[in-house]
């Protein structure tokens, strides 16, 4: 794929600085889009050089280290989000995100993708990666829903509306696939050559697993805060 060149990245800085207006003047809050762009630049930039390390590295424990890692900030993430922020807040959001990201990282690493190793630093991380990420966002919906929910509504009715909230962005994802959006797996994979037919049957595995963990993450998460 072509390399694009650094001062090109910059024009993709002119939207976020009218998203960053308007939530300086609405929100009265100018700091978290200027703190969360320079994390996100900062963070892709260090990951690239370590990526390098790591898909040298085929340590299993290398490996664990790196998952635990994504499961905990992740979980400290989610956390950020609820006004009670303790540790019987955290584990349930930890255990909730390590229990349905899990099932579906070895679901597809064992037998969709069905690799020669188990652990194929090149393949499990980034797919850990995708899986971990969006258990973080569907778990952090539903527990923000929900601690509003609860509030004045009774645990089954707040649960089902933190269920469904939770769900909505994969779900629309589901229903847009192809006639609204290419996904970005599915684009990248295109953009870098790869046979259309090919790509769209990665994107289904990703698409799967994206619902599939989401799902069984915050079922789980519900489930324990009952």
């Amino acid at each position: 794929m072509q390399l694009i060149p650094i001062p090109n990245l910059l024009y993709m800085l002119l939207p976020l600085v009218i998203v960053g207006y308007f939530y300086h003047n609405w929100l009265d809050n100018g700091k978290e889009i200027i703190y969360a762009t320079l994390r996100m630049i900062i963070q892709l930039l260090a990951i690239g050089y370590i990526l390098i390390y790591i898909f040298q590295n085929s340590s299993y424990i290398v490996g664990g280290i790196i998952i635990l890692m994504m499961i905990t900030m992740s979980s400290f993430i989610t956390l950020r989000n609820l006004q009670t922020k303790t540790f019987n807040s955290y584990w349930p959001i930890f255990f909730s995100i390590a229990f349905g990201g899990s099932i579906n990282l070895i679901l597809v690493i064992e037998f969709v993708l069905d690799l020669n190793n188990f652990y194929e630093p090149r393949y499990v991380i980034p797919i850990a990666g995708m899986i971990y990420a969006n258990c973080m966002n569907a778990v952090s919906i539903s527990a923000e829903r929900f601690e509003k929910e609860i509030q004045h509504s009774n645990y089954i009715k707040a649960r089902n509306i933190a269920f469904k909230s939770a769900l909505i962005p994969s779900i629309n994802a589901f229903l847009a696939v192809g006639l609204v959006s290419l996904p970005g797996m599915m684009t990248g994979q295109i953009l870098s050559g790869v046979d259309p037919l090919i790509a769209v049957r990665y994107q289904m595995v990703v698409m799967a697993m994206v619902l599939g963990s989401s799902g069984i993450s915050v079922v789980t998460y519900l489930s324990l805060k009952k």
